[in-house]
């Protein structure tokens, strides 16, 4: 028998979360015939939480991704000391089900942690995940970027946006990066932005006229709200926007998520005059060439092309505090929790 910490959802947040939003109970689980139990050794949070806090049953256990170590195993395919990336929430310690081995659904279904080498196993969580993946393949099928062209990218210098820029310019890009504050600014001119903002103290539409005076031909998206109100009449003609997120809107208990609004910042008569090809993705889509992302992801690494950073949160009695911590701007790159 094992006993795992598990943080449950105690009440729906208003605004921003709080810690109090949250409640830390004791489970106890025991291994049975084709089970193998996990004990997380990191754990993600992510933006979309926020979105999933609203969806969620008070009581029940709060949704993420974790890297973990199997210690008690009645499965053969699953043995002791294999290390896998699983959906399991904000929990110590996970009995891991035949069920959930053969689930059709990505967000239910454990993974084998690729084979990382000396890398750090937390970047299974980060630029070997769901956020290199997001970027991989958000940014190569959806935007279609040639080079020689236009990429803007905004929470340029958190998990998703700071691989985007990377590989825009593996790809031959021009790009501009705009995120929260002048040390987040210059870690984006590290990775090579063209022209990297701090939004918070810039004219977004006057940076934009002074950056990319040829207009933007790919636009990848994190943000909404304003920024993108602000950013669409700076598109080229034929312009690819990728919507990968909308974190300005996550917090607005008002709002619902698939509804558009009167007041939508995503003019439709921009969107058709010049053009432009919208589309919103969740990386589940390419379940099926999974690897092939997370390979060219580890190529470019190993090849110096591609650079990370993680912002780490030591303890898991801190989970809430690192998840609040993505929406005061606290992480450069990947938000990762350490056990």
């Amino acid at each position: 028998m094992v006993t795992a910490k598990v943080w449950k959802l105690a009440k729906r947040p208003d605004g921003v979360p709080k810690r109090e939003d949250f409640v830390c109970v004791e489970e106890e689980l025991v291994c049975g015939d084709g089970d193998a139990i996990t004990e997380a050794e990191f754990w993600s949070v992510d933006p979309y939480m926020r979105y999933k806090v609203r969806q969620i049953p008070l009581n029940s256990t709060v949704v993420g991704t974790q890297v973990a170590r199997v210690i008690v195993s009645k499965n053969p395919d699953w043995p002791v000391g294999t290390y896998v990336v699983s959906p399991s929430g904000w929990r110590s310690h996970t009995r891991l089900t035949a069920k959930d081995f053969n689930a059709d659904n990505f967000f239910q279904k454990p993974m084998k942690l690729p084979e990382m080498g000396d890398l750090p196993k937390s970047l299974g969580l980060g630029i070997l995940g769901m956020p290199g993946n997001t970027a991989y393949f958000g940014l190569l099928d959806i935007c279609q970027p040639k080079a020689g062209e236009t990429v803007l990218i905004n929470a340029a210098a958190g998990a998703v946006g700071s691989a985007v820029i990377q590989i825009a310019k593996i790809k031959g890009c021009k790009v501009i990066a705009f995120s929260g504050s002048d040390e987040k600014v210059a870690w984006t001119k590290a990775l090579g932005a063209d022209h990297a903002f701090n939004y918070k103290t810039t004219n977004i539409g006057e940076a934009l006229s002074q950056a990319a005076p040829e207009k933007i031909n790919c636009f990848f998206e994190n943000v909404g709200g304003q920024f993108t109100a602000e950013a669409l009449p700076h598109m080229a003609e034929r312009g690819r926007m990728a919507i990968c997120g909308v974190i300005s809107e996550y917090n607005d208990n008002n709002k619902d998520i698939g509804v558009v609004s009167m007041s939508s910042p995503l003019n439709q008569a921009t969107v058709l005059w010049k053009e432009l090809r919208v589309e919103g993705f969740i990386v589940t889509r390419w379940f099926d060439r999974w690897m092939e992302g997370i390979g060219q992801l580890k190529q470019w690494i190993i090849e110096g092309k591609l650079k990370y950073k993680e912002t780490t949160v030591k303890g898991f009695d801190k989970m809430p505090e690192a998840f609040i911590g993505l929406f005061h701007g606290d992480n450069i790159g990947k938000a990762i929790v350490a056990v």
